[in-house]
């Protein structure tokens, strides 16, 4: 080819100083012996660090030209991030990986290979949970199976995450999705296209600790349920309706005995135990009704979904 494809490596950080030059060295040497046919950018998305992590992207960039990074207004999460990412992104393809090492780039030859096969998203397919604890394992096969059951547009395989080639129609439908309240491990299942996976084992996080805390993977498990399925609130109205027809049964039923047999109506523990009991289910049910409106509500508002501090250092005006 005469014109070499560009390729964009598009990597997310957040508090990742010590992880990004090790990340860079080891990837720099995976690319070299594909330079002759392709050429590469890397794209750093700095999410709100407070540490150093700017610092080392600064320093990055002045030693590499290949190097280019944002630098988010604040923290927004990595799905946001990705977001900025895939609009500031000039390749014909895009491969996302997180700057930990545990996604290894050594796999990138091989994404290579499938994409100039003709395939559009190549996702990398962990072979290997041995550093994952069983907790974990087990309540992310269970999520994705509840999720896949639950949506039929969105069918996950617990062995996929966010490493993965995109081809740039990919990555344009992509930018095309502005919701605010983003799964981008669904959405990667809604736009469709030819997927082909290549397998991986998950190496060791090269420093520092996993920023995705029980509090920021309940939200995002809440986020892909509520951005892909109605099932939850299907269900609170299916309770509602056997709940209405068991309580007129048993009503019935009090009734009759009353009438016929003289039986007294129970009292005071029976009228508490119904109460809490169907109390409890209103309180869930509006409990997920107010999930859902909340979402509609922050998407009916427009805002652009991030704000940029800077791009390579010089301050940007969003152009959302």
């Amino acid at each position: 080819m005469k014109n070499k494809p560009l390729v964009t490596l598009l990597v997310p950080a957040y508090n990742e100083q010590e992880a990004l030059p090790l990340f860079w060295e080891r990837t720099c040497r995976v690319l070299e012996p594909l330079q002759g046919e392709y050429d590469f950018e890397f794209l750093f998305i700095n999410d709100g660090s407070r540490d150093g992590t700017l610092r080392v992207l600064e320093e990055l960039r002045a030693r590499d030209p290949r190097v280019n990074y944002l630098d988010m207004s604040r923290n927004y999460g990595k799905e946001t991030g990705m977001l900025a990412g895939f609009d500031h992104a000039r390749g014909e393809c895009v491969i996302t990986l997180d700057a930990d090492l545990q996604e290894p780039p050594e796999v990138i030859p091989q994404m290579l290979d499938k994409w100039r096969q003709g395939y559009d998203d190549v996702w990398g397919r962990r072979i290997s949970h041995s550093r994952q604890g069983v907790l974990k394992r087990t309540s992310s096969r269970l999520y994705h199976q509840l999720l896949a059951g639950m949506s039929r547009d969105v069918d996950l395989s617990g062995d996929a995450g966010d490493f993965r080639l995109l081809d740039r129609r990919c990555v344009e439908a992509l930018r095309a999705m502005r919701e605010s309240q983003r799964y981008t491990k669904g959405l990667y299942e809604v736009i469709g296209f030819r997927k082909a996976p290549v397998d991986y084992e998950i190496g060791p996080r090269v420093a520092g600790t996993s920023k995705w805390g029980v509090r920021r993977l309940v939200g995002l498990a809440l986020d892909g349920i509520t951005s892909h399925s109605v099932v939850p609130l299907r269900l609170a109205s299916y309770m509602g309706f056997i709940l209405s027809l068991a309580a007129f049964v048993y009503l019935i039923v009090v009734l009759v005995k009353a009438l016929f047999w003289g039986e007294a109506v129970a009292g005071y523990p029976t009228i508490v135990c119904l109460i809490l009991f169907i109390g409890g289910f209103v309180l869930l049910a509006l409990g997920i009704i107010g999930e859902y409106l909340g979402r509609i509500f922050m998407e009916t508002k427009q805002r652009p979904p991030y704000f940029l501090n800077s791009v390579n250092g010089e301050k940007s005006v969003n152009e959302e």
